[in-house]
């Protein structure tokens, strides 16, 4: 049986610890005569993960390294989101979609919740946009409000490089990204 990607975490513990990073690529210069600085903002944003598993036994152990293993370093991927912002704080209902074709950016328009929602995500709530190999986690920045046609706005962490379709649907329950180890141990 050949290894597929991404592969699926092992169901046979659970996290101790997982703590998210957001990488952004931002570079600095500053005058050695005025300190005057100019700031340049790079496309590069994504997400890092560091986690810890809880102590288990053997048996559960040998799930978990023939699974760091059948990854082959950093050439398999897996799917994973944050475990403590599995579920939104925001009210999060209705059935959610990319509202528009070629968005990019900071900002992302959607259409598809329910109508006139105080709340609808909130700051730190999590979604993804695409399954499986083209899974893409983002974070909601600042609470966010569903109008009368049931549209919402929302400004995301990391920025849309590439424009998703439009109608792209939104997971807003356990919603996980594409990753792959760091390096090749």
């Amino acid at each position: 049986m050949a290894i597929t990607y991404p592969l699926s975490l092992p169901n046979t513990t659970s996290f101790e610890s997982a703590r998210m990073t957001a990488r952004s690529v931002v570079g600095m210069s500053k005058s050695p005569f005025t300190g005057a600085q100019q700031i340049q903002k790079h496309q590069g944003a994504w997400w890092e993960v560091d986690c810890k598993l809880v102590a288990m036994t053997r048996t559960n152990a040998e799930a978990w390294l023939s699974w760091m293993i059948s990854l082959n370093g950093i050439q398999g991927t897996f799917l994973l989101g944050d475990p403590l912002g599995a579920t939104a704080r925001g009210i999060a209902t209705g059935t959610p979609l990319v509202k528009g074709a070629s968005q990019t950016g900071n900002s992302l328009i959607t259409d598809g919740w329910t109508a006139s929602q105080t709340g609808i995500l909130k700051a730190g709530d999590y979604f993804q946009i695409g399954a499986s190999s083209s899974s893409k986690l983002y974070k909601v920045l600042a609470d966010s409000n569903s109008d009368g046609s049931g549209d919402a706005t929302f400004d995301i962490f990391p920025e849309i490089n590439t424009a998703v379709a439009d109608d792209s649907a939104l997971v807003v329950s356990s919603a996980k990204g594409l990753f792959r180890l760091a390096s090749n141990e």
